[in-house]
């Protein structure tokens, strides 16, 4: 399947299916048609990959990085900005990213900076970069204040969801990237019922469509409704970033944003702006995935509120999407005390 993300100035497609990272080759003259250079950025693992070839039609160079959230540092920007120069890579040329949601993350940042600007194209190989970090064109790195603080938007060319490379995922790397699946599904109110006979093919397909929707009627994330979609992310980052500091194995990003899902949802409860249904529902969803249900480890609640005032997505008040009972919105002027009571009932397993 090919979803448009009808984007007025720079629309592009999402293939999703099994082998269409194949479709490259011949797309590339079309998508990028002065191009005579492609640097493939891709990581150690993935490089090793049998799949991990494309067979384009213009010389390629492979640079490899860091995996996983490690890699998005200012140091890999510059890892890939001097790989890119070494190269001559110019602005007409091509960036490729073979890899999830991190690497396409720091890659597409570093094609908006090298040369102020050039062509990228996503071969994402993760449930989340598939549904989520490839799609969109919000790239970015972290720094110690907190996730994806420092980022541009640059919207690729295409991207390639493929679904024959999360074959070599782990189990636990498949079920991580269901949580932004779930965030999806309860966005759009989908019922528990439909769970059990919705394929993985199926899935993907209708996150794209949904991210592919919003985000062309809010690039830029001006009007609201693209922040939609950072449903169960405040905490979320939050959380993930506390773990990634004490070992860099403790939570994955859909992991997080599944334990955000759930604590948003209380949240929502707490200021009576839904009720118990709402909880189970949010429930039910995630633990279909197999998502965890709270925290990996204790959290001080403190460290927590001081990541999420500093979160992207803050606006200069504690600020989280929240369900209601007209549908989602933006809450702004969240009160700590709110925050810590629900957080205090969350963690004992109310």
């Amino acid at each position: 399947m090919t979803i448009r993300v009808a984007l007025r100035d720079t629309p592009y497609d999402v293939h999703v299916g099994s082998g269409v990272r194949h479709q490259l080759a011949a797309d590339l003259g079309g998508l990028v048609p002065r191009a005579r250079v492609a640097a493939v950025v891709t990581t150690e693992a993935l490089a090793r990959q049998s799949w991990n070839t494309l067979a384009l039609t213009i010389p390629t160079q492979q640079v490899v990085i860091d995996d996983g959230e490690t890699a998005k540092t200012f140091d890999t920007i510059a890892q890939l900005c001097d790989a890119f120069a070494s190269m001559g890579l110019s602005r007409h040329d091509v960036v490729i990213a073979i890899g999830g949601g991190a690497t396409t993350d720091v890659v597409g940042f570093a094609a908006a900076v090298y040369l102020r600007g050039i062509a990228v194209i996503h071969v994402a190989t993760s449930i989340a970069g598939q549904v989520d970090a490839a799609i969109g064109g919000k790239t970015a790195i972290n720094i110690g204040a907190g996730k994806n603080l420092v980022g541009a938007f640059h919207q690729p060319k295409a991207v390639y969801c493929d679904l024959e490379t999360l074959a070599t995922l782990s189990e636990r790397e498949m079920t991580a990237g269901m949580g932004e699946v779930a965030k999806c599904w309860l966005l759009e109110r989908r019922p528990t019922t439909a769970l059990a006979s919705t394929d993985l093919q199926t899935f993907v397909e209708l996150a794209v469509a949904l991210k592919a929707r919003i985000v062309a009627s809010d690039e830029f994330e001006l009007t609201g409704e693209r922040a939609l979609l950072n449903y169960g992310h405040t905490l979320g980052h939050a959380i993930e970033l506390l773990a990634l500091e004490r070992d860099s194995d403790a939570l994955r990003h859909g992991e997080a944003v599944a334990i955000g899902l759930r604590f948003a949802a209380r949240l929502a409860r707490h200021l009576e702006l839904v009720g118990d249904d709402e909880v189970a529902y949010t429930d039910d969803v995630v633990d279909f995935f197999g998502l965890p249900r709270t925290v990996p480890f204790a959290m001080d609640i403190d460290a927590l509120l001081a990541v999420m005032a500093r979160d992207k997505k803050a606006h200069h008040s504690l600020t989280l999407v929240l369900p209601t009972k007209n549908g989602f919105t933006t809450v702004s002027d969240i009160s700590e005390a709110a925050v810590r009571a629900t957080y205090a009932s969350f963690v004992k397993g109310e």
